[in-house]
């Protein structure tokens, strides 16, 4: 089968059309590192968890309770699965949004066994009720219940078993201060650089069994946006794409052809980046443009564009924030090709 002979939009709804969410989430677990001396990147993070894990282990108690922050993809999951293996305890996984009603955390501590590690991702979307019950479960390892309503109301107290809490957000300041002051540790996640990312790639396509070739390691990780999550997803995407293509071997050119069908260009970004980008270079040139107004003529969420896509293009040096809005940077102008309208726009 030639190249020429494929249809480029086929072919990009062939490869994905059959991979469900399921089947995503499996993969993105099992390429999961499962101990400290596994994770790359995060070097400084890591040492101090090795201390921190390290000194519980020696003095037979459960380690403090850790909240882990940054942007999604970064391995905060990861890295409580890794704290739950090296303590050897059990690990209990929920998010903040699932907690909706006191009684939900209620049940969920009393089920817990001495020493399991209960992880809460989105820690930072528990609701006021829900924080207050995890207040004496953090500090005192007790949790007070009512039993009955109105007058023959009384309250309880039930004792816990030790365990270790660990939180996971992408929005630091949204978590309460008396939540955020009852950690022990709080981590902070940085983007990876494409060095780190390289050597996940390798690993992951071993696990994967892909047979890697030349400089095609790097030019996936160069376009990942510094996120091993993402390097993931576009391995797959280019394992998916060799094996429709007949090849057995990937190179750099077949990642690149790869990665350029499914609309991940050089830098990184995708169709929704550079739609962003195209607003503020054509749309809205010279303008400070306030998020709302951005979201709703990309037709995404604020809150999406805030936390998914503005983090790496500010990184990037594409756009700048003032106190008016966004505004593209010349290095957007150059990256899409486009002549600013006026002179002495930078």
């Amino acid at each position: 089968m030639s190249r020429n002979e494929i249809d480029v939009e086929q072919l990009a709804k062939d490869v994905t059309a059959p991979l469900a969410d399921e089947q995503e989430r499996r993969a993105e677990v099992s390429l999961r590192p499962g101990s400290l001396a596994d994770f790359v990147g995060q070097r400084e993070l890591v040492g101090h968890l090795e201390i921190v894990l390290g000194s519980a282990r020696a003095r037979n108690q459960t380690a403090d309770h850790l909240l882990f922050a940054g942007p999604p993809g970064l391995g905060k999951t990861s890295l409580a699965s890794i704290v739950a293996s090296e303590m050897g305890a059990g690990l209990r996984i929920t998010s903040g949004p699932v907690l909706s009603r006191p009684g939900d955390l209620a049940a969920l501590l009393t089920d817990l066994q001495d020493g399991d590690v209960l992880f809460v991702d989105e820690i930072h979307r528990l609701s006021r009720a829900v924080e207050e019950i995890l207040y004496p479960a953090m500090e005192d390892r007790r949790l007070d219940v009512m039993i009955g309503r109105g007058p023959s109301a009384r309250a309880i107290r039930l004792d816990l078993p030790n365990f270790t809490l660990v939180g996971a957000t992408t929005r630091t300041g949204l978590v309460a201060a008396p939540l955020r002051d009852r950690f022990g540790f709080i981590g902070q996640l940085d983007l990876y650089d494409v060095d780190e990312l390289t050597v996940i790639v390798e690993r992951s396509a071993r696990l994967l069994e892909v047979d890697l070739d030349g400089d095609a390691p790097g030019i996936i990780a160069g376009r990942s946006r510094g996120t091993p999550r993402i390097a993931n997803r576009l391995l797959r995407r280019v394992r998916d794409f060799a094996s429709v293509m007949n090849h057995q071997v990937v190179d750099g050119d077949i990642a690149r052809e790869a990665l350029d069908l499914f609309g991940v260009d050089e830098f990184g970004l995708d169709k929704i980046d550079r739609r962003i980008l195209a607003l503020l270079c054509q749309q809205f040139a010279r303008q400070p443009v306030g998020l709302t107004t951005l979201a709703h003529a990309c037709g995404e969420e604020p809150s999406t564009i805030e936390d998914a896509y503005e983090p790496y293009l500010l990184r990037e040096g594409l756009l700048i924030r003032t106190p008016r809005g966004r505004i593209a940077t010349e290095r957007a102008y150059s990256h899409l090709g486009i002549t600013p309208r006026a002179e002495g726009l930078f």
